[in-house]
């Protein structure tokens, strides 16, 4: 229940640490996330803080939220997303504000959540991450095949669930415990070590490890 931020993939690249080794990181943009709203437990059961982030035309979005943006102050954004706190933490946020990437040290773990990469129809080896058979000779063509599915005369059916082909990537995923590289506050950008969920220009949630103890 700690705040985390909303932000877009901006894709990868590699820095140096001082004894020369190469990290390879993902950045994220997570400049101008506003305030949009602010729950408590007393008024809606529960304490939150609502974020946006991005621009979007006032055109483009219904009545309803551009009296939520107006009623905040804040321009209106393409994401909202709302991050459960302690009610000690929202008492020091204040609606229409801006929270940065200063959140987040270096060396902090965070998850991160996104809609992966849609690859299309893939086969079992390669969705399951399956292992094939040598693909020496004599082995025909079967050693990227799942084999025998079926049964024996007893049940002598397959059973629901089996895994097989079918459409690979394209779903909500997270990745957790990815190590702060460096943060950027003049720009908004935060360095992630490894990749996170989805393409560049895609927006993704980072919120403080649920596994890791970080250092406030």
């Amino acid at each position: 229940m700690k705040l985390g931020l909303i932000g877009k993939k901006v894709g990868m690249t590699r820095i140096f640490t001082e004894s020369g080794n190469s990290v390879p990181v993902t950045v994220l943009d997570v400049s101008r996330n506003r305030v949009v709203q602010i729950k408590t437990a007393e008024r809606d059961g529960y304490s939150a803080i609502q974020l946006t982030q991005g621009y979007r035309r006032k055109n483009r979005i219904t009545k309803a939220l551009s009296g939520h943006f107006a009623r905040a102050g804040v321009e209106a954004g393409k994401v909202i997303k709302e991050f459960r706190i302690e009610q000690a933490v929202n008492s020091d946020i204040k609606l229409g504000s801006e929270i940065n990437v200063e959140i987040f040290l270096i060396g902090s773990k965070v998850d991160v959540s996104g809609v992966s990469i849609g690859k299309g129809y893939a086969g079992t080896i390669k969705r399951h991450n399956f292992s094939s058979s040598r693909a020496s000779h004599g082995n025909s063509r079967s050693h990227n095949v799942p084999g025998s599915i079926g049964m024996a005369q007893d049940p002598g059916r397959v059973f629901p669930g089996k895994k097989m082909t079918g459409r690979l990537g394209g779903v909500n995923s997270t990745i957790q415990n990815i190590e702060v590289v460096r943060v950027d506050t003049d720009r908004g950008l935060i360095f992630l070590k490894g990749s996170v969920p989805g393409s560049k220009g895609n927006g993704v949630f980072i919120r403080p490890s649920v596994k890791h103890a970080n250092k406030q």
